[in-house]
């Protein structure tokens, strides 16, 4: 049905009323240079029917100038609009198009692929729900791919699309096909990716952009056009933590006085209790006006007015918060930056940061590490060249509110600005460091532990033990989100040991609170003691010589690393169950996401609560893909290949 048609049929009131309740996706197109990502896009424009008379006649016209595919049209024209672009045929700024299907409104960031734009790829990434991510079929997986790759992890971006163009240049092989696949997935495994979806294309030909390709038979999945309308995206917002960055204060009369900003996550709601910070005043919310009528409530993205029932002290750099959930207010700030600048970050030196609406100067105290995006490995580091993404330490001049980034886009993310030539110089990502410090708090043993505090040694040496049993002890250390398939397998590993004449038991976190860890809550603090006591548990059974099974969350990273460190590296195998959180949700049983989501619980893993995937288990399961059976199995063999059975 063509949009003629559509006016016909419901009239332009309700043509826009159909448009504007439209679900919208933001995606980019990223990868290594000419991989194609602006032919892509040119196509999937073309193909659906959004390119005007006038465009596609220019493109033809410009295609005898400055095209690269012979006498065919060259869709890459579409979107390269800069004269340097065309001369040379890459894209060096960001691209915005615009259109619509049936089903979805889409605004497309065509990114450039040389590693000199970098810092204008995470630009247009910063504010897209999905990445598409380009593989030249006879290049495979290059730098620049992992180093785009790795950005849009780091920028929170959820859904990855692979799509290994240029099929036709490589015969439209399977083989090929595998192997890239096989390659990218190798690396992915250590990203924070949720979901990533792989499609063989030929963007130039049009196989797999809006049609199905005749070609490929083999490829039994849906063009890139059809999975762009379906993917499920409700519930990447942040609805929960209510926060509302102060953009204006609005003062047309006397008898009005509203707060305008864009709410960056959660919903407010008349009548709900309201705090601004930094200065701590609360109030209540009297009005929620929108452009044209007053709302009852409003989420996340929406722009809005506020006013409050009491006459409290707000201003522009504000945030405005539930009381009962704020973020935090801090001076020193442990964030990911993307150096985007010729010169370096330098230790000492003090830039302004912009964050949210507030803008204050910050100054570098430290560069923990910087990240190899080739090997995903922290490296030494004093300084970020351009280009260049590490983990650094600022303090600013004033408290800013801020959450961690990947709970909270708006408020976890800043740009640093050079103070004399204010040229944005990068972009941070700010991560949880409060989690950190109380870590390493907790990890500090008493002053008088080691005068009052010695070890008993027995009569039965561990060797002995092992000897009499015959069976040398391990710890299988089963990690993932809620209901990833932790317990099923661990209860499926110990039986199949056990039918071996193995000693074995399984630790589980929920048969735990039962009994050793039933006076713990579901505090940070309490889920890291939970922990170290199963890790101490596992380390006194290994100690006997029985195999243990532990089945626990442990979202951080620091803490397996210390339950690594209780129990002795040589007998620690990290696995990771690997399922995304919309396949953990819809095994849920016990509604546990379901009431978190609505703020019934608080710190659930996956939905408030952070996770950090391993960045090299033992091994990573796909529960999700592959049966229990299989995943026994997969268990089995790297045990018997570590001669641990």
């Amino acid at each position: 049905m063509t949009i003629q048609d559509e006016l016909d049929r419901l009239g332009i009131e309700g043509y826009l009323d159909r448009y504007r309740n439209k679900d919208l996706l933001r995606f980019l197109t990223c990868g290594s240079v000419d991989d194609g990502k602006s032919t892509l896009i040119g196509r999937l424009l073309h193909d659906s029917a959004m390119v005007y008379e006038d465009q596609l006649a220019a493109a033809k016209r410009d295609t005898k100038k400055f095209g690269t595919t012979g006498e065919e049209l060259d869709f890459a024209l579409l979107v390269d609009g800069l004269e340097a672009e065309r001369e040379q045929g890459i894209t060096i700024d960001v691209a915005y198009r615009y259109f619509t299907t049936e089903k979805r409104k889409f605004i497309i960031a065509d990114t450039p692929g040389h590693e000199q734009y970098t810092r204008n790829m995470a630009t247009g990434a910063s504010n897209c729900q999905l990445a598409v991510i380009l593989i030249d079929a006879r290049k495979g997986v290059l730098d620049q791919t992992r180093r785009h790759s790795f950005i849009t992890s780091l920028l929170g971006i959820k859904h990855l699309v692979v799509a290994v163009n240029k099929m036709d240049l490589v015969d439209w092989s399977e083989e090929v096909y595998d192997r890239i696949r096989g390659d990218y997935e190798d690396f992915a495994a250590k990203l924070q990716a949720e979901d990533i979806h792989f499609i063989p294309m030929s963007a130039l030909r049009g196989d797999n952009v809006v049609f199905a390709s005749e070609t490929m038979p083999w490829y039994q999945g849906g063009p890139l056009l059809d999975y762009l309308e379906n993917v499920h995206i409700g519930s990447d917002r942040n609805l929960i933590d209510f926060r509302l960055p102060v953009q204006t204060v609005l003062r047309p009369n006397l008898d009005f006085r509203g707060f305008a900003g864009t709410i960056s996550s959660g919903i407010v709601r008349k009548g709900d209790p309201i705090v601004s910070l930094p200065s701590g005043r609360q109030s209540r919310v009297k009005q929620i006006l929108s452009y044209d009528r007053e709302l009852d409530e409003a989420f996340a993205p929406m722009s809005v007015v506020v006013t409050l029932q009491d006459e409290i002290d707000v201003s522009r750099g504000d945030t405005l918060a539930n009381p009962k959930n704020t973020p935090r207010l801090e001076t020193h700030i442990e964030a990911m930056v993307v150096w985007m600048h010729p010169n370096p970050l330098e230790i000492g030196k003090s830039y302004l940061i912009k964050h949210s609406t507030s803008q204050t100067a910050a100054t570098v105290r430290d560069v923990r590490y910087r990240t190899n995006v080739n090997t995903m490995r922290s490296e030494e580091a004093r300084g970020l060249a351009m280009n260049e993404i590490g983990r650094v330490e600022l303090e600013a001049m004033k408290p800013l509110a801020v959450d961690a980034y990947q709970r909270n886009r708006g408020l976890g993310s800043f740009i640093l600005i050079d103070r004399l030539t204010n040229a944005t110089m990068g972009a941070g990502m700010i991560v949880d460091r409060a989690l950190a410090e109380r870590s390493l708090t907790r990890r500090r043993p008493a002053a008088d532990a080691g005068t009052n505090i010695r070890s008993q040694r027995g009569q039965v040496s561990t060797e002995e033990r092992i000897a009499r049993l015959g069976q040398q002890p391990f710890t299988v250390w089963f990690t993932g989100l809620p209901r990833s398939g932790k317990t099923g397998l661990a209860f499926a590993l110990e039986k199949a040991l056990f039918d071996r004449g193995i000693v074995v038991r399984v630790l589980d976190g929920e048969n735990l609170r039962g009994g050793l860890s039933d006076d713990l809550g579901f505090s940070p603090d309490d889920r890291w003691e939970h922990q170290r006591r199963a890790a101490c548990v596992a380390r006194l059974d290994n100690d006997l010589g029985i195999v243990t099974i532990v089945a626990l969350v442990s979202p951080l990273e620091s803490d397996r690393e210390q339950a690594r460190r209780i129990i002795g590296a040589e007998r620690f195998l990290e696995v990771h169950c690997d399922a995304p959180v919309e396949a953990c949700e819809a095994r849920d049983d016990r509604e546990l996401y379901a009431r978190a989501r609505r703020g019934e619980i608080a710190g659930l893993t996956g939905v408030d609560g952070p996770y950090e995937p391993p960045k090299d288990p033992a091994l990573r399961l796909d529960t999700v893909g592959a049966t229990i059976g299989q995943n026994l199995a997969r268990l089995v063999a790297e045990l018997e290949r570590r001669r641990l059975m």
